[in-house]
């Protein structure tokens, strides 16, 4: 995303998945680490992608490697909100896709968070990309904005 992350609202994203913080997740200052919204992301993503039947984490001839990423914070989260990752599609390339998050306390309309990164996805054995299948491309395209 060149440029600024703008903070978003809830009816900017297709899908929601719901992430529970922890304990640990908070710092000294009371707060969630700025690392796990990482994490967040993350999990956002790959279990939609799992779900969905799109990824097979163990068994798949394609895996997605992160090759960005980036994230802007707006207002705190600590434990033990309840957060709410909204998942949207940007950009979809031959063997790559932009997905960009937003993540919100329950019941909030304003992110508290709001971050993107982008998968190329590879053969397993050789890390080279390979095309997005048309299953995949189909998939995406329910979550593009």
């Amino acid at each position: 995303m060149a440029g600024t992350i703008e903070r978003t609202h809830r009816n900017d994203y297709r899908r929601f998945q719901a992430i529970s913080t922890r304990w640990m997740d908070n710092d000294v200052y009371g707060h969630v680490n700025n690392v796990v919204y990482y994490s967040f992301f993350d999990t956002a993503v790959n279990r939609l992608l799992v779900v969905s039947g799109q990824l097979d984490i163990h068994h798949g001839k394609v895996i997605g490697l992160v090759a960005e990423t980036g994230c802007r914070y707006f207002s705190p989260t600590a434990f033990p909100d309840e957060i709410e990752a909204g998942v949207r599609v940007a950009h979809v390339g031959n063997s790559s896709v932009r997905y960009e998050i937003g993540l919100f306390k329950k019941n909030e309309e304003e992110a508290a968070a709001v971050g993107f990164f982008v998968h190329v996805y590879v053969d397993r054995e050789t890390n080279r990309p390979v095309p997005l299948s048309e299953g995949m491309r189909g998939f995406l395209a329910s979550l593009a904005t």
